[in-house]
């Protein structure tokens, strides 16, 4: 059934949006600022005629709704493919090759980073959002509050895309290119009731609120599985080499393993198996973090998720 031609911006966004109503959140939001972008140039660029009398000039350069929708997933499946990390090649397909062909996936190794550094980025966020939060409504009170509270939102939703950009890296999970667009002009007092109404500005604040008691969990897991792991897999070899002979500590001082297991000829092997068995434990759970954070700060941060 071919639709009425829209009328307006408002009108084309909106069928813009229908078309796209089954694709991802982070493409609409991409689709609908590049749109609404270039529509407003173009009637900004043209003074003279209505939106309507606009819109139907560069119908036949910039497309219908649906024609952009279309050129927009085949762009959007192309880049996906180009960008899509290749999965590990496993032979055989059993079981106990699929846990250790972690060791060959990119995303773990990016995913353990991130477990990294979220403890850093949480301390960041939250201090961010904590102290542009009380500043904002401290100065509420004095004509610096407003333009200060405007400049706070502002530089939340350009850290808020930076954040989705450097998640996607990590995780695959697709995140803005764009940021929300601000729509048409409007007075500095109705700016300010949008942000307020805004659901986004809110969840994206909790989400940096948030931020601080993630990054402290997945960084506590992270030095712990990593630890443990190394610590299980290392010390017997060390412990080997140093009654082969093959490890010697010269200036005084006694190399003493305290864990009475490494005196065990028998466990000693085990303990060699237990940390490869935590460390790539913690591969797959590093990769799973990632993907769940990701997702969790899509819900939180893109427009309509």
């Amino acid at each position: 059934m071919n639709r009425a031609a829209p009328r307006s911006i408002d009108a084309y966004l909106k069928q813009l949006r229908e078309e796209l109503s089954d694709a991802d959140p982070a493409l609409i939001q991409d689709a609908l600022y590049d749109s609404e972008e270039y529509l407003r140039a173009e009637i900004a660029a043209h003074p003279g005629k209505s939106e309507a009398d606009v819109l139907e000039l560069i119908s036949s350069t910039y497309g219908a709704p649906d024609e952009v929708a279309a050129a927009y997933r085949e762009t959007e499946a192309k880049v996906t493919a180009a960008l899509k990390t290749p999965r590990p090649v496993v032979a055989g397909g059993g079981s106990l090759r699929r846990f250790f062909a972690v060791y060959s996936d990119p995303r773990a190794y990016a995913s353990l980073f991130f477990m990294f550094l979220a403890l850093v980025l949480g301390i960041f966020h939250f201090v961010f959002a904590m102290v542009g939060v009380s500043l904002s409504l401290g100065l509420a009170v004095l004509i610096i509050g407003v333009p200060f509270f405007l400049v706070f939102i502002g530089l939340t939703r350009v850290i808020a895309l930076a954040e989705g950009r450097l998640l996607e890296a990590v995780s695959g999970e697709r995140m803005p290119r764009r940021p929300r667009h601000p729509g048409p002009s409007q007075s500095f007092w109705a700016r300010i009731g949008e942000m307020l109404r805004d659901a986004r500005t809110w969840t994206t604040l909790a989400y940096f609120v948030l931020a601080l008691p993630l990054g402290i969990a997945w960084f506590t897991l992270a030095v712990t599985g990593i630890a443990a792991g190394l610590s299980l897999t290392f010390a017997p070899l060390f412990e080997v080499a140093r009654r082969l002979g093959w490890l010697h500590v010269t200036g005084g001082v006694t190399v003493d393993f305290s864990p009475a297991w490494l005196g065990s000829a028998f466990l000693l092997p085990v303990g060699i198996v237990l940390g490869v068995l935590i460390t790539t434990a913690l591969l797959h759970l590093a990769r799973a973090i990632g993907r769940m954070h990701a997702r969790f700060a899509k819900h939180m941060l893109v427009m309509g998720y």
